[in-house]
């Protein structure tokens, strides 16, 4: 199995959000402003007073895999003294989400740009187009032009990331997703990378399913530093596979 060296821990780059994948999303040019990305000196540096904030996106028809494996990671994180809180949230209001197979899940919170520095969008659901999943997601233009303007650094995961395709944050720029989702992915103008992570700076995107596993680690790493993502992997009995792609 191919292991990956440690990459030193890095702040969130400035880029722009890109372009629009559909009319009227992001505004009257169809282009998000730079001024709305966070950069590295708006982000704060996780400590005890002032923990990475992290909400996971769940919504009908998410993935399991995709969502509990990143709090299971960022869970186990914490508890080995990772200054961050992870947070379930809803697109909307709060209430009971069932997932992909059945698993119903209350969620306290919706989702809100200003309580959280990582906003983690999952998958699932993408080959049935009238069923609950991403689909649907990606058909609340609210929920697509709140996430266009938001200031919290989206990550994707699995087919996630067709949410923020569709939100106009890929577009232009190097990110990957499911294979199933790729063609698609590249379509809307995404910079299409075969790699199981992918970090663009202000933006991290991953491949299907249990490499919300390896996407998760690597936001450890990234913002907390290696030897506690290391720690994380001992406990969980995993090694990560392949390599984390950045410019």
């Amino acid at each position: 199995m191919e292991r990956r060296s440690f990459l030193r821990t890095s702040a969130l780059s400035a880029a722009a959000l890109g372009t629009a994948g559909a009319a009227g999303i992001i505004g009257a040019t169809g282009t998000a402003s730079a001024s709305e990305t966070p950069t590295a000196s708006e982000t704060p540096s996780p400590s005890a007073a002032k923990p990475l904030r992290v909400q996971i996106l769940v919504y009908d028809g998410v993935e399991e895999q995709d969502f509990i494996a990143p709090i299971d990671v960022f869970g186990l994180a914490k508890s080995l003294g990772g200054a961050l809180t992870t947070t379930l949230v809803t697109p909307g209001k709060p209430g009971i989400v069932t997932c992909a197979y059945g698993t119903r899940v209350e969620v306290a919170q919706g989702w809100s740009p200003h309580a959280s520095d990582v906003l983690v969008v999952p998958g699932g659901g993408y080959r049935k187009k009238d069923g609950p999943g991403v689909h649907r997601l990606i058909a609340d233009r609210d929920f697509l032009r709140r996430l266009a303007s938001a200031r919290t650094m989206p990550v994707g995961i699995c087919t996630g990331v067709m949410a923020l395709s569709a939100a106009g944050i890929t577009k232009g720029r190097p990110a990957t997703t499911h294979h199933a989702a790729k063609a698609d992915l590249a379509a809307q103008g995404a910079q299409v990378i075969d790699a199981r992570v992918v970090d663009d700076g202000n933006l991290i995107t991953a491949g299907g399913v249990t490499s919300g596993l390896d996407l998760a680690l690597w936001v450890v790493e990234r913002f907390l530093g290696a030897r506690l993502a290391q720690s994380v992997e001992t406990v969980l009995e995993y090694e990560r596979r392949g390599t984390v792609w950045r410019r």
